[in-house]
């Protein structure tokens, strides 16, 4: 489980670190122009420029993922629950950017991967911190 804890801590350094940067170039210009992002992708969504956006991603895939981030590295109770969550809340956004607005790049993909990857590692953590906190029904189901 050491090397799955370890993979789910580089995408949450990652998913961390890409998240804040992008968040703060919306935030420091919301025209997307830094991005190279026009202005008319946000056409059928509820917002005017990349500014709320820029907030929503810098709280919930930047800070978020440094907190579960912590949370997984000094193995917290719960941590692998943790990652699973922050891997639920990233295809969350993703799914929800592609459908307001009405477009999918290969970023969406890359990052819908790496959502899955950390449901995956989450999932596998909890279930194997579960074993280990019971360890005589773990004996009886591998004997």
């Amino acid at each position: 489980m050491k090397i799955v804890r370890a993979v789910a801590v580089l995408a949450l350094a990652f998913l961390a670190a890409s998240a804040i940067m992008g968040a703060v170039m919306l935030l420091r210009d919301p025209s997307g122009h830094p991005m190279d992002i026009q202005q008319t992708v946000l056409q059928y969504t509820p917002f005017h420029s990349f500014f709320i956006p820029g907030i929503i991603l810098l709280v919930s895939q930047g800070l978020l993922s440094i907190a579960v981030l912590a949370i997984s590295v000094f193995c917290k109770h719960g941590y692998g629950w943790w990652i699973g969550f922050q891997g639920c809340m990233l295809f969350g956004w993703i799914t929800i950017e592609v459908i307001l607005l009405r477009e999918v790049v290969w970023l969406h993909f890359l990052y819908w991967g790496l959502g899955l990857l950390l449901i995956a590692c989450g999932w596998a953590l909890h279930r194997s911190d579960r074993m280990v906190k019971a360890p005589g029904l773990h004996a009886v189901l591998h004997h």
